[in-house]
């Protein structure tokens, strides 16, 4: 017996016993699961069209639904977590609720309103250390002046839009002064600004907002629209902080 004729012998065994048969079965099952692992797996075609329709159902469906029965729980637990970490998230923690937990929406605030908020959060916060102290009724710090102004943008006849900015300036500490950006729709003689105030929106940011800041974000994301009573206007205020007498 040749080589060639003891091949074909070998081959015709294997064929009768179904051994030829049994190894393509195998490499056929082998194939068709590489074939399913490239159709399903993370990048397969498959499982694109499966997670468009997952998308398609769920977030329609969770964009209208209304959190607001789990916000308490989640005050909760976000206290919880505040009394075991560390003191720096106490800030993060706070501006969260006041931007989750809103008051009554205010459909509209005038620019006088926004300017004594604005007073207020100056009294309370500005710098002192490079202020006078005054002794007329006690001791107290310099009035600061401080001014608030409506610059409205160059118009062109062909925008359907006016622009303006609102700027809050504190005479003694420029980290006071705020730029707030309006806007509204010049075919309404009667429209109001829509207010649009722009900062990081991410979770860590929050730790350093501060408080005015958050109040002109709830004005922004409530749609709180502004009414332009004032202009122009300043002030002489004086500081909270109360220093300490010195006769010397």
């Amino acid at each position: 017996m040749n080589l060639e004729n003891g091949i074909k012998d070998i081959i015709s065994k294997k064929l009768e016993d179904g051994t030829v048969e049994k190894l393509i079965g195998d490499e056929l099952e082998k194939g068709i699961i590489r074939a399913l692992d490239r159709i399903l797996g993370s990048y397969g075609d498959v499982t694109k069209v499966i997670e468009e329709k997952v998308k398609a159902v769920m977030i329609p469906y969770l964009e209208g639904y209304d959190y607001s029965k789990y916000i308490v729980k989640l005050d909760s637990i976000l206290v919880d977590v505040l009394k075991s970490s560390a003191l720096e998230n106490k800030k993060l923690l706070t501006n969260f609720k006041e931007l989750m937990i809103s008051d009554e929406k205010k459909k509209s605030i005038k620019s006088s309103e926004l300017f004594e908020a604005w007073k207020k959060y100056v009294c309370k916060n500005v710098a002192t250390s490079e202020l006078e102290v005054e002794y007329d009724d006690g001791p107290s710090y310099e009035c600061v002046e401080v001014t608030l102004t409506i610059d409205e943008d160059e118009g062109r006849n062909w925008s359907s839009f006016e622009y303006a900015t609102l700027v809050l300036e504190c005479e003694k500490d420029e980290d006071m002064n705020f730029a707030i950006r309006l806007s509204k729709y010049n075919k309404d003689k009667g429209a109001k600004w829509d207010i649009s105030y722009d900062t990081a929106h991410d979770i860590k940011s929050l730790r350093y907002l501060n408080e005015f800041e958050i109040f002109l974000m709830k004005l922004a994301q409530n749609g709180t629209t502004l009414e332009a009573d004032i202009t122009d206007d300043s002030d002489d205020i004086t500081p909270d902080a109360e220093p300490e007498a010195s006769f010397s």
